[in-house]
């Protein structure tokens, strides 16, 4: 991290420039960003800027990002009418416990976990958000029950956690995904939830925390392949994939291609899409992690990789993975073809995503930043591009 951190990125971004010999015009050229922006983040008219834009600009200089940015967190978050809508998940998730008229049980609320998974593959966050409130208070209740009460529990704060990273309720999930660590009590419910403490982090921007945390439990889940059982794999096989994507994202992508060729080898050894029982979140295997080697060719600006990748999957791929996985890698492949401009291409994946998922779309800025790209570079806008603007809340 910088030593001076109350400096803004563009002081940093300066003072790295000029050790490496580059003007503003090469540094903009190299990162493929305007000169207006190198300038404007110079001279302190801009003092932050978009991650993947921070990341463009390091790799040109050839730094981490992290040496760009001060404790970064993005700056938007949700606006406050969804702050409104998830007030009730927000206020069970904090009221004290109550007596219960009927005392729930833990095969209940165990049965409700199942039920709520078809919400969870299907996108239904309203629907889902609808359940966790009585699902919290009804956890809360079976915890004094004993050890399988509390591990129900961290089961539904960690769907908390889930829903409220989906849709950038950041410190709801931050309080939920710290109660589920509290809770538990062996090691594959406490790297269950730092996965998705790791997923938090890089939706906030904190690369290296991100960096930090995955990569000590990769090391503290490490199995032994010929022994390991699915749980135990998809598990590691996940802190490796937070970990390549934290150190992607903050240009490192030797340590990157290793996480993920780690993450490969699990994969194979598991030999099929994997999900432990009533978490379909956790779903890992040999698509997931093809999935994820096209996000770092992108990150990395290799969009023609992305396409190749994208063309090599079966058809059916999508299907064996999380629906909010499948839906980031459309949105990967609707970036590759902007990038190649193909900007039809990529209008008609975006609306296929708005289609299949239309309250997952809305909480996406990379499918905002996407939509932007082609905006820029046209001059007509047709209906179907001002419907998915309205949807990404992209003025026009």
């Amino acid at each position: 991290m910088p030593d001076h951190p109350e400096e803004h990125i563009g002081d940093r971004l300066r003072s790295v420039r000029k050790r490496r010999g580059l003007t503003q015009k090469e540094l903009a050229r190299g990162a493929g960003v305007s000169l207006s922006l190198v300038s404007k983040l110079e001279q302190g008219e801009l003092t932050d800027t978009r991650m993947e834009t921070a990341h463009a600009l390091a790799r040109a200089l050839r730094v981490p990002t992290t040496s760009l940015l001060a404790a970064h967190e993005e700056a938007e978050k949700a606006p406050a009418s969804a702050e409104d809508r998830w007030a009730p998940v927000r206020n069970a998730l904090l009221a004290p416990v109550d007596t219960l008229d009927e005392p729930p049980t833990v095969e209940g609320l165990r049965d409700a976990l199942t039920a709520a998974q078809p919400l969870v593959v299907g996108g239904k966050f309203a629907e889902l958000g609808a359940l966790l409130p009585s699902m919290l208070r009804d956890a809360d209740a079976v915890a004094q029950l004993g050890v399988e009460g509390r591990a129900v529990r961290i089961r539904v704060l960690q769907l908390v956690g889930w829903l409220m990273t989906q849709t950038r309720q950041f410190d709801t999930a931050d309080i939920a995904l710290e109660r589920s660590l509290d809770d538990a009590s062996d090691r594959l419910q406490a790297v269950a939830t730092a996965n998705a403490q790791c997923w938090l982090l890089l939706r906030r921007g904190r690369l290296a925390e991100a960096r930090e945390l995955a990569t000590r439990w990769a090391d503290e889940m490490e199995p032994r392949l010929s022994r390991a059982t699915m749980t135990e794999l998809a598990a590691w096989g996940w802190m490796l994939v937070r970990v390549s994507a934290a150190a992607i994202r903050d240009n490192r992508a030797g340590e990157a291609e290793d996480a993920l060729r780690l993450a490969h080898a699990a994969a194979v050894a598991m030999g099929r899409e994997y999900a432990p029982r009533i978490d379909v979140i956790r779903t890992f295997g040999p698509v997931t992690v093809q999935l994820k080697l096209a996000e770092n060719e992108s990150i990395s600006d290799r969009p023609d990789l992305v396409l190749k990748r994208a063309e090599r999957l079966p058809t059916t791929a999508l299907q064996a993975v999380t629906k909010s996985n499948g839906n980031r890698h459309l949105l990967t492949v609707a970036h590759a073809y902007t990038r190649q401009r193909q900007y039809a291409e990529a209008v008609g994946v975006l609306s296929d995503v708005r289609k299949q998922s239309p309250e997952w779309l809305p909480n996406q800025r990379f499918a905002r930043d996407i939509l932007g790209q082609v905006v820029k570079r046209r001059r007509t806008l047709t209906p179907e591009m001002r419907e998915l603007a309205d949807t990404v809340r992209l003025p026009l």
